[in-house]
């Protein structure tokens, strides 16, 4: 009989119970068509996971009074827009942030429909997990993967109005509007770029797209500084550069940081790999820009 720890740490998805969330936030933001299924929760290599999220949610959290900095992040995880990494890229990075001294928020957005039974959702994850890594291998003359290129229209509504609920409550949450970034990982990485280039509602000060999609993109006038960290052997990299080349391009501070290993989904880190170190290098670059620092 294999134990109960084995279980969590394997990569077999085990159906779990919703967590009691009491800080979310209902953001408003409608619901999603031709969803038959509800929100339901896995557990996969001991992280929590949600899928078929109908209802866009926004949970708060806030650092010491006495560590805090006024700066703020809305922390966007990822899933292949099919699934959110609550823990892994969601709330441990929230309380990584607030040890720092920084407010942040986790963006529970909505997702694609996926099917109702775990097993057949399982199927659907590794089948687009096939198609991000087709012609991503070394070698060969296929294209380096792109950044997803379906509709995202409900998670840019939902991002946009996680910036205004912030905004809104920036005195009671002590957050100063100026200073307010957006992380993203993976999809949420790509969530992050979207509400960069198309948004006319957030005024990021800066993001932080983390092993998200890596083709060139148009930047937008007025685009803010970005810190972007991918692991050479992740399949979204393939050798690609163009949106650091991009943002040089434009003018608009770029910090990049390629890491030997670390594969995909790495969250803050995994054991014996070099892209452990990430975090502590982002939080260097918030400090050096002065976005730890009130201006006023």
């Amino acid at each position: 009989m294999v134990n109960g720890l084995a279980n969590a740490q394997d990569g077999t998805m085990y159906p779990m119970e919703a967590p009691n969330e009491p800080n979310a936030i209902p953001l408003g933001t409608g619901g999603v068509d031709d969803q038959p299924a509800e929100e339901s929760w896995f557990r996969q290599w001991g992280d929590p996971m949600a899928r078929n999220i109908t209802e866009a949610t926004l949970t708060p959290f806030l650092p010491d009074p006495d560590k805090a900095t006024g700066a703020a992040v809305i922390v966007a995880p990822g899933g292949g827009f099919m699934w959110l990494s609550m823990g892994n890229e969601g709330w441990e990075v929230a309380e990584a942030l607030n040890e720092r001294g920084v407010a942040a928020f986790v963006l529970k957005y909505r997702l694609q429909p996926t099917a109702d039974k775990l097993a057949d959702f399982e199927g659907q994850m590794n089948r687009r997990f096939e198609e991000a890594e087709d012609g991503s291998g070394a070698g060969g003359d296929a294209e380096p993967p792109q950044r997803p290129r379906w509709d995202l229209s409900n998670q840019l509504a939902d991002a946009e109005a996680a910036y205004r609920m912030i905004v809104d409550r920036a005195d009671e949450w002590h957050v100063d509007t100026d200073r307010i970034g957006m992380m993203g990982f993976s999809a949420g990485a790509g969530l992050t770029m979207e509400t960069t280039l198309k948004s006319d509602v957030a005024d990021l000060a800066f993001i932080a797209p983390i092993y998200g999609g890596m083709g060139e993109v148009e930047v937008p006038e007025g685009a803010p500084p970005m810190f972007a960290a991918i692991a050479s052997d992740d399949f979204l990299f393939g050798g690609e550069f163009g949106v650091i080349k991009s943002w040089y391009d434009a003018g608009v501070p770029v910090e990049f940081h390629l890491y030997q290993n670390g594969g995909h989904g790495f969250g803050l880190g995994n054991p014996d790999r070099t892209s452990n170190e990430w975090f502590e290098a982002f939080m260097h670059w918030v400090e050096v820009n002065g976005w730890l620092t009130d201006a006023s």
